[in-house]
């Protein structure tokens, strides 16, 4: 299991218990993968894969989760800061921790 790391004075994208591996580890159930995007409580079908360049090693991938509604305006949020690297579909044995 991957480590949470507070940003000081920030929240995650994501809503408390969103992420299925930390909900799964919490409460030993899975419940459906929800979108990232502020609000959003539509299951995801899309993982965003990014990172910044300035923060990040080359092969470090951050994951956002996106569901149709949201994967464009996630997407182009992150392409026009130059962090997105790939968008694939959402399976569970796919999801970095």
């Amino acid at each position: 299991m991957g480590t949470i790391h507070p940003v000081a004075g920030r929240l995650p994208p994501w809503p408390p218990g969103a992420h299925p591996l930390l909900h799964r580890w919490q409460t030993g159930r899975v419940d459906p993968i929800i979108c990232s995007a502020k609000g959003c409580r539509a299951e995801a079908k899309w993982q965003l894969r990014w990172n910044n360049p300035k923060l990040h090693t080359p092969d470090r991938r951050k994951i956002w989760l996106a569901c149709d509604t949201h994967r464009t305006t996630l997407s182009d949020f992150l392409t026009a800061r130059g962090f997105l690297r790939d968008v694939i579909p959402v399976a569970a044995d796919t999801l970095d921790t």
